[in-house]
């Protein structure tokens, strides 16, 4: 069983940062790739960003670009979604979603392709 857990959503004020943290844990499970995912109340799941490990690929929601970047350490499991210039339209549930494999790149938006996700974290934007 894979265990996911993300930790570190908050309140911030507009144009505030925030870093989120996915830990995985379980039996053995090497990520080649990571999806995080938002849901706001009353809406869908939403891609947000997806890292491709092994091939070196990021795809970013245009909502997001050139704001929030993923990053890695491997010793600790974790994945990291750092977001900076938070926004009014940020705030939600935010979800890790890591994948064993690799996926096709029309896929990765789709948050039925992935089978592990955590229970999420809540980000507030507010003044």
């Amino acid at each position: 069983q894979v265990q996911v857990a993300e930790s570190g959503g908050g309140l911030v004020q507009p144009g505030g940062s925030l870093r989120l943290s996915c830990r995985t844990s379980g039996r053995t499970f090497s990520s080649n790739a990571v999806a995080w995912f938002r849901q706001a109340p009353g809406k869908e799941r939403e891609f947000v960003i997806y890292r491709d490990w092994s091939g070196g690929a990021t795809y970013y929601a245009d909502s997001v670009k050139g704001r929030f970047t993923i990053s890695r350490d491997n010793a600790e499991n974790t994945v990291y979604l750092q977001m900076n210039s938070l926004q009014p339209e940020d705030p939600a549930v935010y979800y890790c979603a890591p994948r064993r494999f690799r996926m096709a790149v029309g896929s990765i938006r789709r948050p039925e392709h992935y089978d592990y996700w955590g229970q999420g974290t809540q980000v507030t934007v507010s003044a």
